[in-house]
């Protein structure tokens, strides 16, 4: 080839710079083939069929049911925070690529990923919302607690993470004073920094931090007897991160002495065996679901695929979610301001329908190995809840102040004379 290509531009007259062709191996599409990939997800992963749609074949197995002997023939493994990921769950295995559905990173042992070349994913912050919502939600139903806040209550945060941030920032939006502890960030990073002494003593003390065991500032047991002891009595309690930040025994003793301060818990030490002693003393409780909105729970999965496409060099336009918009809300006239928040809430999310089902579920039962099957299934069979930011809110004649509440909310406001 190297030679005719001479000899044509010597024809040609061409005495220009020197030209070096090189011999170039012909590709033969006859021997390309399309791999496709195999992805193994947890049943309770929305929408992985919609944003995996390229070159997958997508299975689906409950999260604790998850083992080696299912990973064989995987290339793709997606979790929630059930299904613990280390070497004994895949070694052996041929998987390449891990990702988990949370902002929670403690049933993943990144270490071990990292040693043996297996692609990581998380959802850092896909779920803060909800849980933020949660939040609002029981404070909203716990007596007069959301009036004493709008009235110069505090609230108090543990953990600055992405949920502690969000949780400051809604409660900055609404004009709610709160303290932050997080001894593990610089604490000139964090707005309204505090000891855990003074978030406990809090009108409202709520718990965001990542579980740790890791010295100085382990987080396992955080609250103990003593902690909770310093708790006043007219405070609420909510534990929305993992279980064991709370000694479960050390509450259920301090409920059962009498010292009763409300207390909303939707984990718990030894799940899904939950201590149905603890939850007859709760103010409310849930089956592990503060971050479950239809919401985070999409814009999760659709933070893997991003990783996954990324990892894969795959190119393609972003899907929209498919749950669509939320219907629009009307707002009621002649409410307070309380009254607003409480209802925009609790038109989103009823925090009590978790609450009943949850005590129907597990005080009802007598077995404890079926009492955490029922745990499991409210999760697995939880339905659809939308959350409430972004949603449009709809007023007759709405006052600087309504709109100013609404948008606190991080919804948007509309006048119903300009939606006609």
């Amino acid at each position: 080839m190297y030679e005719r290509c001479k000899r044509h531009l010597a024809e040609q007259g061409y005495c220009g710079w020197p030209v070096v062709y090189r011999e170039v191996p012909v590709f033969d599409t006859r021997a390309y083939r399309t791999v496709t990939l195999h992805i193994l997800a947890d049943e309770n992963i929305p929408a992985v069929e919609h944003f995996f749609t390229a070159d997958t074949h997508v299975q689906r197995l409950g999260g604790r049911a998850i083992g080696r002997a299912q990973l064989q023939h995987i290339d793709i493994l997606l979790v929630r925070s059930v299904t613990r990921v280390d070497a004994a769950l895949l070694s052996g295995t041929g998987v390449k690529f891990v990702g988990t559905a949370t902002s929670g990173l403690d049933h993943i042992d990144q270490e071990y990923l990292s040693q043996r070349g297996i692609r990581f994913a998380y959802a850092p912050g896909s779920n803060a919302n909800s849980v933020v919502e949660y939040v609002l939600a029981a404070v909203a139903s716990v007596g007069d607690t959301l009036e004493k806040l709008l009235a110069g209550g505090v609230v108090g945060i543990v953990g600055y993470g992405h949920v502690g941030k969000a949780v400051a920032a809604r409660c900055d939006a609404l004009g709610i004073g709160y303290r932050v502890f997080d001894p593990w960030l610089q604490q000139n990073m964090i707005s309204q920094t505090a000891t855990l002494e003074q978030v406990l003593d809090c009108d409202v003390v709520t718990l965001h931090p990542e579980l740790t065991a890791d010295e100085p500032w382990p987080s396992h047991h955080l609250l103990g007897s003593a902690e909770l002891e310093r708790l006043r009595p007219d405070s609420v309690l909510i534990n929305a991160s993992r279980g064991p930040v709370i000694d479960n025994t050390a509450l259920l003793a301090q409920l059962s002495s009498g010292r009763r301060f409300s207390t909303v818990l939707d984990v718990w030490e030894g799940e899904p065996a939950i201590n149905a002693a603890l939850l007859e003393r709760v103010t409310l409780g849930s089956a592990h679901i503060a971050g479950y909105s239809l919401d985070g729970k999409l814009l999760a999965t659709r933070m893997l695929s991003d990783a996954v496409k990324e990892w894969q060099h795959h190119h393609s336009p972003a899907l929209d979610s498919p749950a669509g918009f939320a219907p629009a809300l009307l707002l009621p006239e002649g409410l307070s301001r309380a009254g607003q928040i409480r209802y925009l809430l609790q038109s989103r999310y009823d925090i009590s329908i978790d609450d009943v089902l949850l005590r129907q579920a597990i005080l009802r039962e007598q077995v404890v190995g079926k009492r955490a099957a029922q745990f499991d299934q409210l999760r697995k069979s939880y339905r659809g809840r939308r959350e409430l930011a972004g949603s449009v809110v709809a007023h007759s004649l709405p006052t600087p102040a309504d709109i100013e509440t609404v948008r606190a909310l991080g919804c948007i406001a509309v006048s119903t004379s300009d939606s006609e």
